[in-house]
């Protein structure tokens, strides 16, 4: 019944975000449903000692996440939303679809998306940042605009999101856990990043082809948005606070370990805003403004779903996936690869999954005498794998919110960039780790 009623709080959570619902209201609700149907009380005065309530549950994931990360996340909102005011993100963005040309959209847009990402830049403002430039390259090259979320998506969230070095999230987790470094297994986490990049912009492009042979256009519509026609600063200025968060964040990553993102973010912030405040003329601000609203939105949404996954983990039947999945037969990566993914695919969150299942999987897989540097790199790979099913929050916002483009339409292509590659990828990397 644990079981079950863990499968159907996850599907209820699928359909209800689908369906619009907010994040914030789909996940304690569907948590309610997964705790009820596991026998927890609601409350901790009714529950017996030593037994889990459902308010205590949800309440200790969803805080203990936003006590950990809060500060990554503002910093790193901030830094977005500098890089977004100034000018600075479309400046090197323009300065990569510019050598590109629109002859060549997909990988032009994938690599603008690229190159802000592992400097640093919020995912969610990459997305908002390169869409308008995305639209006009594939309005010039009559490319079906369905498939500009996939675009986003296979520059953003998979090859720079888990690479070594990359300061997002995703990749410093572990981290904490392991005591690793960011760069952990780069010689692996290379070959992968090349893999996912080149096969992913090739079935991309394939996919493209397939659709405009079948007959499908670029269509155009009356609120398409424009790229502002507003004066850049420089590219050179522009890629330096890019520069900074990944010189920084090495630098000091063996004397703060996690907290060292913190500082380095902090440094694109300050860099962004001296090298370009004549481009932030009346817009810092606003601009400061909008980075701390939406950092509280974006972590609010994830730890919505860690809340979620804070009840699931109590419940019988997870327990009981666990045990399986850490005892399967053959290389231990393997069962790390699976465990972590499956539950980055309950809480719809690659960050949110890491930050549930390393806690319990760490010691069990260190105790074996898995390499921790692999680990590391196993477990970042493949939680941006089933973590893309349709709750997840980037996907949600890219389709619906940012490229306003139905689930049908759209996320196919999508599950095939942010699903598939990163499960190649895993599996690649736990073949180059066994070698």
């Amino acid at each position: 019944m644990s079981l079950v009623g863990l499968l159907v709080g996850l599907a209820l959570l699928i359909h209800l975000t689908m369906r619009g619902v907010e994040l914030l209201i789909a996940a304690p609700l569907c948590a309610l449903l997964v705790a009820l149907t596991s026998g927890f009380a609601l409350f901790p005065q009714a529950a017996a000692q030593g037994d889990p309530a459902f308010t205590a549950a949800y309440m200790q994931g969803f805080v203990g996440f936003v006590q950990t990360w809060f500060f990554m996340f503002l910093l790193g909102s901030l830094f977005g939303k500098v890089m977004e005011a100034s000018g600075a993100a479309d400046s090197v963005a323009v300065w990569i679809v510019k050598k590109l040309g629109a002859r060549h959209a997909v990988i032009a847009v994938v690599t603008a998306c690229a190159v802000l990402t592992y400097g640093g830049v919020s995912l969610f403002v990459v997305a908002f940042s390169v869409y308008p430039m995305a639209l006009s390259l594939f309005r010039v090259a009559d490319v079906p605009r369905r498939f500009i979320p996939a675009a986003l998506a296979l520059g953003s969230v998979t090859f720079t999101m888990t690479s070594a070095g990359s300061p997002e999230i995703q990749n410093w987790i572990p981290t904490k856990f392991l005591g690793t470094t960011p760069y952990a297994g780069w010689e692996v986490s290379l070959v992968v990043a090349i893999m996912m990049a080149v096969v992913g912009h090739v079935w991309l492009s394939w996919l493209v082809r397939r659709a405009v042979a079948a007959g499908e256009h670029f269509t155009v519509r009356d609120d398409d948005p424009h790229v502002e026609d507003r004066r850049l600063p420089p590219v050179w200025r522009s890629a330096l606070p890019l520069a900074a968060v990944l010189v920084v964040s090495f630098v000091l990553h063996d004397a703060l370990k996690e907290s060292a993102l913190i500082v380095a973010l902090g440094a694109g912030v300050l860099s962004g805003i001296v090298l370009n405040t004549g481009f932030l003329k009346g817009r810092i601000g606003d601009a400061m403004a909008a980075g701390a609203l939406g950092a509280l939105i974006a972590i609010a949404n994830t730890a919505a779903v860690v809340g979620f996954g804070g009840v699931a983990k109590l419940t019988g039947g997870f327990q009981a996936a666990v045990d399986f999945m850490t005892h399967l037969p053959g290389s231990p990566l393997i069962g790390a690869a699976i465990a972590v993914s499956v539950i980055a695919g309950l809480t719809g969150s690659a960050s949110g999954g890491q930050s549930i299942a390393l806690p319990l999987l760490a010691p069990i897989y260190l105790g074996q005498g898995v390499n921790p540097d692999a680990l590391h790199r196993v477990v970042s790979i493949s939680s941006g794998a089933l973590d893309s099913l349709p709750h997840n929050g980037y996907v949600v916002t890219t389709i619906r919110s940012i490229c306003r483009e139905s689930y049908a339409a759209a996320y196919p292509a999508v599950a095939a960039m942010t699903v598939i590659m990163p499960a190649l990828g895993t599996a690649l990397a736990v073949v180059l780790f066994n070698l």
